[in-house]
């Protein structure tokens, strides 16, 4: 008999303890029923790309590390913005904010930190908040809109991003910081003079070794006041001072606190079956502020939790890569000058670098990298190892060996040992990127998905590219470029330009005019050309049903007996008595051996012989499903609010709507759509080329998923709030992919071909959205079902037959216009 799973709580949907509830799942999957508290009202998400978010380069739908459905899969309760008020330490249970009660075996502390907001007269006027989490960007963004002057006070990392956002808001910025330096615990004194006339040229003014005494004003704050009596207009203050460990919680259950919560090397607390980890916990008298340590505890307590041997967290080495403001910093250890130390430096004021290294002995303790962190990586691995660099100085501080002038920096990655942390946010090795890129990974986006490497701060980004091109043999991360066929060296590309330059209108003008080797094509160009002169010109171009493949040709699929199976449109899923019956008399009229429900919520008639096909459309006077055919086959549809208790959205409605708009549509290859009622997605939309998913208030749109062979989930596009909204993003999204895939080019493979973000900036203007859909309407505009223009013209009618005997396999047909 197998184990009840123990109950585990998170109290905290941050970085950290969800971190760490991954490495549980990958561990010991179903060990734990897990349940997730989170006082904000978003799944977890990258607190380290607030900035991004603030300086309006970045969605927050960006910045999600996992969305619900991730939690839904993975069997964990989620409560959103709904914080735990108290812990009962004796029976072992939490209770949230709205009263929600959980039992827990184990218990884990991860609420982080909360902005340390300075005890000064006025600190609670409007117009003066910190920066820490999604809420506090939002209420930055519309403070812009009303208000001009804003004064960041600190002049640390997060005070300078706050700045730069600011900035992006068309605000005139000061920066008000008590110590001479900017950045003083990651820089030394050059290096951010340095920075500071980067800043003040990207237009920052700053106001240094100043105490702020008062935030001035009535209601709203209207400036600062300092010590020496000088004063600052400003109608935005933000504190950007440091933050404190958020310990509230824990001191009311009674466990032991410091600054942080008292964790040992495995991460308990002074209470048994407590676990803290993150910012609020204080380790060995230290509590972290940076994202690697956190997630190196995480690890710790995940294999603690999961029961694998592990010697325990023994703290870290801390090291800081990033960009500020458009400049990439690096510092690592004690950088700072000692009477026991010796230094080397390197200072270009011209190129903007700066490099310094600390020894102290045969060992190196410290780095600092301004304008050119490529080193950073190695001289980290170096100060952690602590190896004697003795007699290297030189060429560690240049980057290349006494002698030569320079070293690429394709070269130093190579040189790194597989051991080597690229990724110091999410601890990725350059020996796990490596199988990434052997595994098939030839983007960074798809090793980011696989490894997270670059998925934080985005610093490594660079040595991940570099590793790239290294190891991944010509092409990789460039688009994939295919030769239409035999008959012509022309691309797809090189193709579609020659027609629109030429104004070609036939497939046998194209082949003619271009050149092509073969006059009569084959059955790779034939029907590709087909769907192009259809897509660029649809008011003038006359499809050539010759060059279609045998199931468009016949509208319906060829069986492996040479029967046929036919199979009418029900929109979203919904038929009706009347349609059944006719269905059903069909069936019983022309013998037809199997009548099966398809996985698109269809019926299908099998094993219909061939010269019965157009009696059997005309007497079923339905429209073609397109099971055969590179168009839109089916949107499949849950039930949604209609009848379902979870149900947030009409789905059955907006499936049936988008089915209606979309049907007939010739697209690349063929498409599926669905359209989920609630995240606990139903209908399957996360594994379709482009899937619906109502939630509270709104529908996030996902694309690029396969359900076939090759299974790949999903992307969310965008989330929006109408379902006017999803039709103008789901026609512009369909006519990008129209106009820009490679004919029989599958979504998915589509989309990773050119990226999700250029899809994003193609579609992230509102009037190239509604070009686009302006052009599939004009397309759609021009066509029929085509058995309707079978059944109503005699002439197609007659000529059907004669086409039909032109053969029976797959692929083309002999006939050719």
């Amino acid at each position: 008999m197998m184990n009840k799973p123990e109950k585990l709580v998170l109290v905290g949907n941050g970085m950290a303890g969800v971190r760490t509830i991954e490495h549980v799942l990958k561990l010991a999957p179903g060990a734990y029923d897990m349940t997730v508290f989170g006082a904000e009202p978003h799944p977890n998400y990258n607190r380290i790309m607030l900035s991004k978010v603030l300086a309006g380069g970045t969605d927050m739908k960006d910045i999600i590390i996992n969305d619900r459905d991730w939690y839904a899969e993975n069997g964990i309760r989620l409560f959103t913005g709904d914080a735990v008020a108290s812990i009962d330490t004796v029976h072992r249970k939490v209770v949230s904010a709205s009263g929600v009660v959980s039992d827990y075996d184990k218990l884990i502390i991860a609420t982080g930190s909360n902005p340390f907001m300075l005890p000064l007269p006025g600190v609670r006027k409007e117009g003066v908040i910190g920066f820490r989490d999604i809420h506090d960007c939002e209420m930055m963004i519309e403070a812009s809109k009303k208000y001009k002057k804003a004064a960041v006070i600190g002049g640390g990392l997060l005070g300078l991003e706050a700045a730069r956002g600011l900035l992006n808001l068309g605000m005139d910025v000061t920066v008000v910081h008590l110590n001479k330096y900017l950045m003083e615990r990651q820089l030394d004194p050059p290096a951010s003079e340095m920075l500071q006339r980067e800043l003040e040229a990207q237009g920052m003014s700053f106001l240094l070794e100043k105490q702020t005494a008062a935030i001035t004003g009535k209601r709203r704050a209207d400036g600062l006041e300092f010590s020496d009596g000088s004063r600052l207009q400003a109608d935005l203050i933000v504190m950007a001072v440091g933050i404190l460990p958020n310990v509230e919680l824990a001191k009311s259950a009674g466990l032991q606190v410091n600054r942080g919560i008292v964790v040992n090397d495995f991460l308990e607390t002074s209470v048994p079956g407590i676990y803290a980890v993150g910012e609020c916990a204080e380790h060995r008298g230290i509590a972290y502020g940076l994202v690697a340590p956190l997630y190196e505890q995480g690890a710790v307590l995940a294999k603690h939790l999961a029961g694998v041997e592990t010697s325990g967290y023994a703290g870290s080495v801390t090291s800081t890569k990033l960009k500020v403001s458009g400049v990439d910093v690096f510092s690592a250890g004690m950088f700072n000058d000692a009477p026991d130390t010796r230094s080397l430096r390197y200072q270009d004021d011209i190129e903007g670098v700066y490099k310094k290294i600390v020894m102290k002995g045969e060992r190196m303790i410290g780095a600092v990298l301004f304008g050119d962190t490529s080193d950073g990586t190695s001289l980290f691995s170096l100060i952690k190892s602590g190896e004697s660099v003795t007699g290297r100085e030189k060429e560690l501080l240049l980057g290349y060996p006494a002698g030569q002038t320079s070293a690429s920096p394709l070269a130093r990655l190579e040189a790194y040992s597989v051991d080597e942390i690229i990724c110091g946010c999410n601890g990725v090795t350059k020996g796990r990127i490596m199988e990434a890129i052997a595994d098939g990974c030839s983007t960074v986006g798809k090793i980011k998905a696989c490894t997270k490497a670059s998925g934080s701060c985005g610093g490594c980004r660079p040595e991940v590219e570099g590793l790239l091109s290294i190891y991944g043999g010509e092409g990789a991360g460039e688009p994939v470029k295919e030769g239409i066929c035999g008959c012509t060296t022309m691309d797809r590309d090189e193709i579609i330009e020659k027609i629109k330059e030429m104004h070609l209108v036939s497939v046998k003008e194209v082949m003619n005019v271009l050149g092509w080797n073969e006059p009569e094509g084959c059955s790779k160009c034939r029907p590709a050309l087909n769907y192009y002169l259809g897509m660029l010109w649809p008011s003038e171009y006359k499809d050539e049903k010759e060059s279609r493949f045998t199931n468009e040709r016949f509208h319906a699929n060829i069986q492996k007996d040479g029967t046929y199976s036919v199979v009418p449109r029900v929109y979203g899923g919904v038929t009706s008595p009347a349609d059944l019956k006719r269905i059903a008399a069909v069936a019983e009229k022309y013998d037809v051996p199997m009548v099966k429900f398809t996985g698109g919520q269809r019926l299908d008639l099998l094993g219909v012989k061939k010269e019965d096909l157009p009696k059997i459309w005309e007497e079923l006077d339905m429209p073609s499903g397109h099971a055969y055919g590179k168009a839109l086959r089916t949107v499949k549809t849950c039930v949604g609010s209609t009848f379902c208790r979870f149900g947030t959205q009409d789905s059955i409605g907006m499936g049936i709507q988008m089915e209606k708009a979309f049907e007939r549509l010739n697209t690349p290859a063929k498409v599926k759509l669905a359209v989920s009622g609630c995240p606990r997605n139903c209908a399957e939309a996360t594994i379709k080329d482009l899937g619906v998913v109502a939630i509270d208030g709104g529908w996030e749109i996902y694309v690029g998923g396969n359900g076939g062979v090759k299974v790949r989930e999903s992307e969310l596009l965008c989330t929006v709030k109408t379902e006017e909204d999803v039709m103008e993003w789901t026609g512009a999204y369909l006519q990008y992919y129209r106009e820009t895939a490679n004919w029989n080019e599958r979504t998915s493979v589509w989309i990773e071909r050119i990226d999700l973000d250029e899809v994003k900036a193609a579609l992230e203007s509102r009037e190239e959205r509604l070009a686009l859909v302006s052009r599939i309407e004009e397309t759609l505009s021009y066509t029929t079902d085509p058995w309707k223009e079978i059944i109503d013209n005699p002439e197609l009618r007659k000529n059907f037959m004669p086409l039909a005997e032109a053969g029976t396999g797959e692929g083309l047909g002999a006939r050719r216009s």
